[in-house]
């Protein structure tokens, strides 16, 4: 099962990014087909063949992971943009996007780079679990993990309020749709992160959890495209234009 979750994630990330290309060549709203292509590259980087064949081009040191850990928070961080601005979360916004959120942007990157730069080299590997072959490297894994789960929870913990405060307004099905599935995608953010510390037979459970994580926030923004999709249908309340 764990082999198949990277697989389906992929596919709704690269479903996403299809369903708003032909509006991103039109240069309509290309920030969300960036974000999509960006999650479907990390989707890519977090399955086995690829990343063994990629890693193994840099060196196979698994300087591609780093790199992924990187794209995923740019991922995040623009999705956190989006969600602040579109339902009215000033306080987040600022959290994320003003200097404390891109102080703890910066923090939680050098530290990723420098814990990886101190490990010890080890044979490519796209969970990073067999790079603690060393009792070094053993002795680092934990940080190293704090700092590639740690800024994903600060976020999605900055945006919970809002996307829970969305879930209960007076909006669009589908908007309060998008908001829920946010919503769980922060939750199952910040529990990965919990099971980074957790007993080791609670492990297992992390490729769930963290695949969901991705997939629900995907998921939700389509849920809030389709919705600006419909009220721009002739039908709905905007204008006539479905590239919302």
């Amino acid at each position: 099962m764990s082999e198949i979750l990277p697989w389906i994630t992929l596919v709704v990330c690269a479903g996403a990014a299809l369903a708003r290309f032909p509006s991103a060549v039109r240069g309509v709203n290309p920030a969300l087909f960036f974000i999509f292509m960006l999650a479907t590259v990390a989707a890519v980087l977090s399955i086995e063949q690829f990343y063994v064949a990629i890693d193994g081009a840099l060196g196979a040191r698994n300087i591609t992971h780093v790199v992924l850990r990187l794209i995923v928070f740019a991922t995040i961080y623009l999705i956190a943009l989006r969600v602040t601005k579109g339902f009215g979360a000033p306080d987040a916004h600022r959290m994320i996007a003003g200097p404390p959120g891109l102080a703890m942007l910066g923090i939680f990157s050098a530290a990723l780079v420098v814990i990886f730069l101190m490990m010890d080299a080890s044979a490519s590997s796209v969970g990073f679990r067999e790079a603690g072959t060393s009792a070094w490297n053993e002795a680092l894994m934990p940080y190293y993990w704090a700092a590639a789960r740690g800024y994903l929870a600060y976020v999605s913990l900055a945006l919970l309020p809002a996307l829970l405060r969305s879930v209960k307004e007076s909006l669009p099905g589908l908007v309060r749709t998008g908001a829920a599935l946010m919503a769980a995608g922060a939750v199952a953010t910040v529990a990965g992160l919990c099971l980074e510390f957790a007993p080791p037979q609670l492990l297992p459970a992390a490729p769930a959890v963290n695949n969901g994580a991705v997939v629900f926030y995907i998921s939700g923004l389509v849920m809030v495209w389709l919705a600006r999709v419909k009220a721009a249908s002739p039908r709905g309340h905007g204008t006539s234009s479905t590239d919302g």
